[in-house]
């Protein structure tokens, strides 16, 4: 081989070798690939404001007006007029207050009424009273009954709807001057308070009673 050949391949070959050396050492660092800093959770973070309790409703004893006010009213007002009655509400199993009845006509009469029964002093449910009587009674009428029941028994059939007065029963119509005469008949006692007309009888015969629950 051409000897001055040799001598510039050699020479390629060592200036070649420092970088291809040089190349071979370094190495890239990796890179490492992050997702930032994390938000550190906030302590000062509140939690919304909850209602500690829901407004409750007006009741209608708050209001002032109870559901059987006029029936109290009627209550009051019986005993006011007979306070002999006292023992009455006191000791009967319940009664039912009717605060209007209309009665009237000649003939063939009718009388509706609508009212409330209590046990033991207790509201417990409402009452319809109606009835049909053949006979003389003059002059339209509107009057408040109240019907005593005398034991469990008469309360019993009272809300079961069975408690029908016959022909023969009467009322005790209160007045500021009577004397108060009232007894049970079959476990019942009636007595009324005119509002207001002529009332010729103060017959209930045919009187029937239905009991709606509270």
């Amino acid at each position: 081989m051409n000897p001055a050949l040799v001598s510039a391949l050699l020479a390629l070959s060592l200036a070649a070798s420092p970088l291809h050396a040089q190349s071979s050492d370094t190495v890239a660092a990796p890179t490492t690939e992050t997702d930032g800093p994390t938000a550190a959770p906030d302590s000062q973070t509140k939690a919304p404001a909850v209602e500690s309790a829901a407004a409750s409703p007006a009741s209608d004893d708050s209001a002032g007006q109870r559901p059987d006010a006029d029936a109290r009213a009627v209550i009051a007002k019986f005993k006011e007029k007979n306070p002999g009655l006292g023992k009455f509400f006191n000791h009967a199993e319940g009664y039912a207050v009717f605060p209007t009845v209309g009665k009237g006509g000649v003939g063939i009469g009718g009388a509706r009424g609508k009212g409330y029964v209590y046990q033991h002093g207790k509201l417990i449910g409402r009452s319809t009273l109606t009835q049909v009587t053949i006979g003389l009674q003059l002059g339209g009428q509107a009057y408040s009954e109240i019907v005593f029941l005398e034991d469990a028994k008469a309360m019993e059939s009272f809300k079961h709807g069975r408690l029908k007065l016959d022909g023969q029963a009467s009322a005790i119509a209160i007045t500021a001057r009577a004397a108060l005469d009232l007894g049970y008949r079959n476990g019942v006692a009636i007595v009324t308070m005119a509002k207001g007309g002529l009332m010729y009888e103060a017959s209930v015969g045919g009187q029937k009673f239905s009991f709606g629950p509270l």
